[in-house]
């Protein structure tokens, strides 16, 4: 096993959508004040959520420590965790706007 395990897959997921939107998509997604509104509001409801799961004082979420890179925040939150939200959420939404009517993207 790879040390980090969790923290390379992590940051591997977010280079790999950024680049699939600015080399390969272009939908231009990240120009959109829409997009970075829902990022915000997504990561708003992931904090106490993942906040609660993940608590050092009494986790439900227990993550192997030579896996992360150990910073958590806020709440104890592993940093991969937001890492691989972004990742999620941008790689659902370029393939909305990617597959959607061509009338509907702006």
């Amino acid at each position: 096993m790879i040390p980090w395990g969790y923290t390379v897959p992590a940051v591997a997921a977010v280079a790999a959508v950024v680049l699939a939107e600015l080399f390969l998509l272009r939908t231009g997604l990240f120009r959109r004040l829409a997009y970075w509104i829902t990022i915000a509001i997504v990561t708003a409801f992931q904090i106490p959520v993942d906040g609660w799961l993940t608590k050092l004082s009494d986790p439900i979420v227990r993550y192997a420590p030579q896996h992360i890179s150990g910073w958590r925040f806020p709440w104890d939150i592993p940093v991969e965790d937001f890492l691989f939200g972004f990742a999620l959420v941008t790689a659902v939404l370029l393939v909305w706007e990617r597959t959607g009517p061509r009338e509907e993207r702006a």
